[in-house]
């Protein structure tokens, strides 16, 4: 494990239309001491060979391949495994991070010692030009205070993997970065914010969130069904994320 290197996480399945922009912001990182892991989940278009002519020439950029369509948690679980850094960040391949953005949540991590973080993003449609809005965060979360507020958002996060026994995603079809992050909560004190927008998050039409009847369908799967909670917990929990939700604002 290299000196405070970053493991970027990156699962890929058919990306040709966005990933550019995600690998070109990494690029384009201040902080320099990172690798990249694409993982493409068995794409069907000709992403994998447009990848390879994008990374070719860049040594940090690591791509696998699977022969096996496995869903995003487990394409992200295949990356985490061999990932080398001392911190692990999250990106998407339709999303794209501000130039400073390790920068700032590296440095910020090490002088105050913290094992999670995360920041607040902008959202953009599809086309990455026009910007919809700006998701602000707490400066700190709890794990219960996270269940009542799920505005951690997969791309903005950084963990620094000396602090936590394991990190993996659980194995579900959506909604497992929120139960990974629930999960993480429980072992630390609490998740330190940024309240700097230093990420964007593209509105797709194939985004869980575009769906907010599906989305809120997702978190009661995993108050419930993943982390066992009653019914009267969950309900409690359920209705302070949906009056988070609305003030966030649920694009469609």
């Amino acid at each position: 494990m290299l000196l405070n290197k970053v493991s970027i996480i990156t699962p890929s399945y058919n990306s040709m239309k966005y990933i550019q922009s995600a690998i070109e912001s990494v690029k384009a990182q201040a902080y320099q001491n990172w690798e990249m892991i694409i993982v493409d989940d068995c794409s069907r278009d000709d992403s994998v060979a447009f990848i390879q002519r994008l990374i070719e020439g860049e040594p940090r950029v690591k791509l696998i391949t699977l022969t096996k369509n496995v869903g995003a948690a487990m394409a992200r679980n295949c990356a985490l495994e061999i990932a080398a850094g001392r911190f692990v960040a999250f990106l998407d391949s339709d999303d794209m991070w501000e130039p400073n953005k390790l920068d700032v949540q590296i440095n910020y991590m090490i002088k105050h010692g913290c094992a999670f973080t995360y920041s607040s993003y902008k959202v953009c449609d599809d086309s990455g030009d026009n910007i919809h809005g700006e998701i602000s965060v707490p400066n700190t979360l709890t794990y219960k205070q996270y269940l009542a507020n799920t505005i951690i958002g997969c791309l903005t996060v950084v963990l620094d993997t000396t602090k936590f026994a394991s990190i993996r995603m659980p194995n579900l079809r959506s909604s497992h970065d929120m139960a990974l992050w629930a999960d993480l909560l429980k072992t630390i004190d609490k998740a330190h914010g940024i309240n700097i927008p230093l990420a964007t998050y593209r509105l797709v039409d194939t985004s869980n969130t575009a769906n907010k009847w599906k989305a809120s369908k997702e978190v009661w799967a995993v108050y419930r069904n993943y982390l066992g909670l009653s019914i009267i917990a969950s309900s409690y929990y359920f209705v302070q994320y949906a009056f988070n939700a609305v003030k966030k604002r649920l694009y469609k």
